[in-house]
């Protein structure tokens, strides 16, 4: 039976495929690496979520989670910095497997540590974004590199596609596994096959060749002069920054709300299956209807989703209210991500040196991403801490409100032909 789906399976691909251009087809690099992407997000959807409610559940404590994410997120710039390095003398495969390999590390050690991760979950929170950098700075250069500027859109969209897919299975495995086992037993259960899926992911990279690179020189340190002297580059990492604001949040607040309305750990799980089918139906329209020309319209009404989805939860804490902001939610993430992860990596090509300051920008990128979502972690525990659990709803929408400016900061990149004509 598997056999003849993964036959029919492959007879399918082979036929749509010739319905393609040669421009728009995938290279063999790059369907490994969405192969690689699948068995991260499995193992990550189902020990990311339910590590907010690991430690939800040990303290009940916001504090103590929004402090977990923060110190995460402040850890990644310098542990970015630290993986462009690598990637520059050695590749990008080098900090890529790093990557996967620390984050199965970091797993297995919350295997062992069980209860005694709410006492060092500081430690745990470097370790995971040490780890978590590595692998994003390692996939990110690789996105660039098996994807051109004709088929960026569709690898794009095909990736968030896999990603979701795994993420809706994930998640719905783990609650059911949680919920059929005593106390916090199924926690470390789903820790565990987070662990094998890792690994597999691990394997799985050395598929792909390591390519030395003749271009050995870390730009990093010059970064504040081209922000300088290229204002469209600049603003674009202040709409990653702005992104960052909003994302922070939506991390980890929305499963520890549901859970404090469902109490189930499975049935937070299941509802995320809701979500990531509807990421994915995103991701076909995007396949079949992103243009780079229409980018400013998918993020007007992502945006306008985002802020509609916020007044729910303003008008009353509910279920019903949660859900239907999640879904609006579910729908404009990846409208408004693969958009603005298209338009910069078109603009990384735009760039003084015509690609080679790819890793400084995916460095850069993450750099002003990480500082926006801790900037409204740090806000969001500090209001509720000192006002209360009712401005929850408020930071949502201010939050949401800021995604405006990216419409504005993202300026179009024009095509090599116009800028001669300017010139």
């Amino acid at each position: 039976m598997i056999t003849r789906l993964i036959t029919g399976g492959r007879q399918w691909y082979v036929a749509r495929k010739r319905f393609l251009p040669e421009d728009k087809r995938l290279s063999k690099d790059a369907m490994v690496s969405l192969f690689i992407h699948f068995c991260f997000q499995f193992g990550a959807s189902m020990s990311g979520i339910f590590l907010t409610l690991y430690l939800w559940r040990l303290t009940e404590s916001l504090w103590i989670n929004g402090m977990y994410y923060i110190v995460n997120y402040a850890a990644a710039p310098l542990a970015f910095a630290l993986g462009g390095l690598i990637i520059k003398r050695k590749d990008r495969m080098v900090t890529y497997r790093l990557g996967i390999g620390l984050i199965a590390l970091f797993y297995l050690v919350v295997v062992f540590a069980q209860e005694a991760v709410v006492d060092y979950y500081v430690l745990f929170a470097i370790f995971g974004g040490v780890a978590g950098s590595f692998y994003w700075a390692g996939y990110l250069t690789l996105m660039y590199d098996v994807s051109t500027e004709r088929n960026r859109i569709r690898y794009l969209a095909i990736n968030m596609m896999v990603f979701t897919l795994a993420g809706l299975i994930g998640p719905a495995l783990a609650g059911f596994i949680i919920r059929e086992n005593e106390g916090l037993q199924g926690y470390t259960i789903v820790f565990s096959i987070a662990f094998f899926m890792f690994l597999i992911a691990t394997l799985g990279s050395f598929k792909i060749k390591t390519k030395a690179s003749h271009h050995k020189a870390y730009y990093l340190k010059f970064v504040g002069l081209l922000m300088n002297k290229n204002k469209r580059w600049f603003k674009s990492l202040l709409g990653f920054l702005t992104m960052g604001l909003f994302q922070g949040i939506m991390l980890f607040l929305p499963n520890i709300l549901l859970f404090q309305i469902v109490g189930r750990e499975d049935l937070v799980g299941y509802l995320g299956v809701l979500y990531a089918t509807l990421s994915i139906l995103t991701g076909i329209v995007l396949t079949k209807y992103g243009r780079e020309e229409r980018a400013r319209k998918f993020l007007v009404i992502s945006t306008i989703g985002y802020v509609a989805g916020t007044l729910f939860i303003l008008w009353k804490m509910t279920l019903i209210t949660v859900v239907a902001f999640m879904v609006l939610y579910s729908i404009c993430s990846p409208l408004q991500g693969n958009t603005i992860t298209s338009f910069y990596f078109r603009l990384i090509g735009a760039l003084p040196l015509k690609g080679q300051l790819r890793v400084e920008s995916v460095v850069m990128r993450e750099t002003f991403l990480n500082c926006g979502r801790v900037i409204s972690i740090l806000a969001l525990i500090l209001i509720t801490e000192y006002s209360g659990n009712e401005w929850l709803p408020w930071v949502l929408f201010a939050a949401s409100i800021t995604q405006i400016g990216i419409v504005w900061l993202l300026e179009r990149v024009p095509e090599e032909s116009e800028e001669k004509e300017a010139a």
